[in-house]
């Protein structure tokens, strides 16, 4: 077996690298709701967009912001993929859906549904950065960010731009693996001194097209232990249902045309009005 000393390098200084002040081109916006998840693959972009459409059902002025860069999917879930962004003199004007919802995204600057970004930390930083002060947000009630999973640089960004935002709402679904991410979504909010809304249990369970019957592939209640466990709000439970996947690869959000999933979000939507209205007085 060969043998000796392998010498490494000390690195180069390195310069001192303050993170970004609070936003001040981040304007005309009453609340800002972060939509995060631990790990990917539970149905979060599902979940911030029938929540946005949900919140302007109840006649709210909304904004969606696709912080996802390298796997924008939410205006093909609102039918708007094939748009393209235009800019008048109040900035960037985000893409209008008959559903209410305004979105921003970069899968409208992308020239195919193909095209792959492949783009380092600093250009992603950039692009949200982007989203939040070039986009005309004026007179908007909510705006929702749905990040890409995890808690990396746009998750960080978003938290240090906007600091004062109402606060994190974690999509997770009921097995174990997914509730342990869980918690360090919470965990990172909480480092960053953002308040954490709540947590909505995703895919808890299946309901049969034929007889009703609800299975639970994921198991179940675990998100509502989380929520108790990590001191949080459970903010409610998203069955699958088998129409909800046709409905969003046709660009139709599932509170239009689902009765159940309008009565699921309706009750988490008014779950976190009331919560933001509590937290003003």
């Amino acid at each position: 077996m060969a043998q000796g000393t392998i010498k490494v390098n000390p690195p180069p200084p390195q310069p001192i690298m303050a993170p970004p002040g609070k936003s001040v081109k981040y304007k005309g916006v009453k609340h800002t709701l972060l939509i995060m998840s631990g790990k990917g693959g539970v149905g979060k972009s599902t979940v911030a967009v029938n929540l946005s459409v949900s919140l302007a059902k109840k006649g709210f002025s909304v904004g969606l912001v696709d912080a996802d860069i390298n796997g924008p999917d939410d205006p093909k879930m609102l039918g708007v993929s094939d748009m393209k962004l235009y800019a008048d003199e109040s900035g960037i004007v985000p893409v209008k859906t008959e559903y209410g919802v305004r979105v921003i995204s970069m899968a409208f600057m992308l020239p195919t549904e193909d095209t792959a970004v492949i783009w380092r930390g600093a250009l992603r930083h950039k692009a949200v950065q982007q989203f939040l002060e070039d986009v005309s947000w004026q007179d908007t009630d909510y705006v929702l960010i749905d990040f890409p999973p995890g808690t990396g640089d746009e998750a960080l960004t978003v938290s240090q731009l906007v600091p004062d935002s109402d606060g994190v709402i974690i999509v997770i679904t009921p097995q174990e693996v997914a509730l342990q991410d869980a918690k360090k979504a919470i965990s990172f909010a909480r480092q960053m001194h953002l308040d954490v809304l709540g947590v909505i249990e995703n895919m808890s369970g299946f309901i049969c097209p034929h007889c009703g019957k609800n299975v639970d592939i994921f198991k179940s209640g675990g998100g509502e232990r989380i929520a108790k466990e990590m001191g949080v709000q459970f903010l409610g439970r998203i069955p699958i249902y088998p129409d909800v996947v046709e409905m969003a690869d046709m660009g139709i959000p599932a509170v239009i045309r689902n009765s159940n999933m309008m009565e699921h979000f309706g009750s988490i939507s008014e779950k976190i009005i009331a919560q933001l209205k509590k937290d003003q007085h």
